[in-house]
């Protein structure tokens, strides 16, 4: 039986697993995301424990993703001081000695989707998660979409809905998706956490004009099959029919298309479980040892 090793490198935490070529996860721990001095040694050591094959790293980023690049596999321009332009995959490669995986960490998602989930046989795809930040990870053409770096849809820039005095929270751009939609965003507006502002509507129907407002412009540049919603915000059950409800009033009937005449299965859910991004790191890891046989 071929193990491989699957690793989800957050802001927040790292997730290592183990897992087959079926997408059965054998095993998994978490390890907080401190500096790299304290952190990467032990992810080394876990995999370093376990005969792998490969291993997939689905980072978060920004990230560079061109091998050709002096830079490739660095995590770049974050915001995590102590992680900025640091040779993440360069670590595993000097340490590991097996095929390496890399990508983004949102396009790690769209990829559990794509080969697991709710966007199996799926052309063109996004993946959206809302969290502490917001990321987009992009199918078109049956593959992850990189261009001259990789997408970042999380920081293209709103408008600011009248109503709404809040300069943003983004340090790059103020008033991008991110710096109105993300967590840290709503808890500085509101003065709580998302979590704690449940029954305000007026919470959820800025949020969901937001989202609503960037996911519009989406299906009108790159005519996604299926929209997924991800992320700790989407967590509030009340928010994606919103969502939903706001995309149809904002396309104002120009688009006449079977996917958006159901869009109860149009913009939706993740599937696995929150599985999508560890399952996403498998296949790249998957690939990567496909691609070195």
């Amino acid at each position: 039986m071929m193990r491989f090793g699957a690793l989800e490198a957050g802001g927040t935490k790292m997730v290592c697993a183990i897992g087959k070529e079926n997408g059965e996860i054998l095993e998994r721990i978490s390890i907080p995301t401190e500096t790299p001095d304290i952190t990467m040694p032990k992810l080394l050591a876990y995999f370093q424990e376990r005969e792998i094959k490969a291993l997939g790293i689905g980072c978060f980023g920004p990230v560079d993703l061109h091998p050709e690049s002096k830079t490739y596999g660095y995590i770049t321009t974050t915001s995590k001081l102590a992680w900025r332009n640091y040779d993440f995959l360069g670590y595993f490669r000097d340490h590991l000695k097996v095929p390496l995986g890399f990508d983004t960490d949102v396009n790690g998602s769209m990829l559990g989707e794509a080969t697991w989930g709710l966007a199996k046989g799926l052309d063109t795809a996004l993946y959206i998660t809302v969290g502490t930040g917001v990321g987009v990870g992009i199918l078109a053409g049956g593959k992850l979409l990189h261009g001259m770096q990789h997408p970042e849809g999380g920081h293209i820039l709103l408008p600011r809905r009248d109503d709404d005095p809040y300069t943003g929270k983004c340090p790059y751009h103020g008033t991008c998706m991110e710096g109105l939609a993300a967590g840290p965003a709503i808890e500085e507006r509101w003065g709580e956490k998302a979590e704690a502002l449940s029954a305000r509507a007026e919470v959820w129907d800025l949020e969901a004009y937001y989202l609503a407002y960037a996911i519009t412009n989406y299906i009108l540049i790159l005519s996604p099959q299926k929209i997924i919603l991800g992320g700790g915000v989407m967590h509030q059950e009340q928010l994606l029919p919103m969502v939903r409800k706001k995309v149809t009033e904002m396309l104002g009937g120009y688009l006449k298309t079977k996917e958006l005449s159901q869009m109860e299965s149009y913009i939706v859910s993740p599937s696995l479980h929150d599985n999508q991004g560890i399952l996403g790191a498998l296949k790249l890891g998957m690939d990567a040892y496909g691609d070195r046989r």
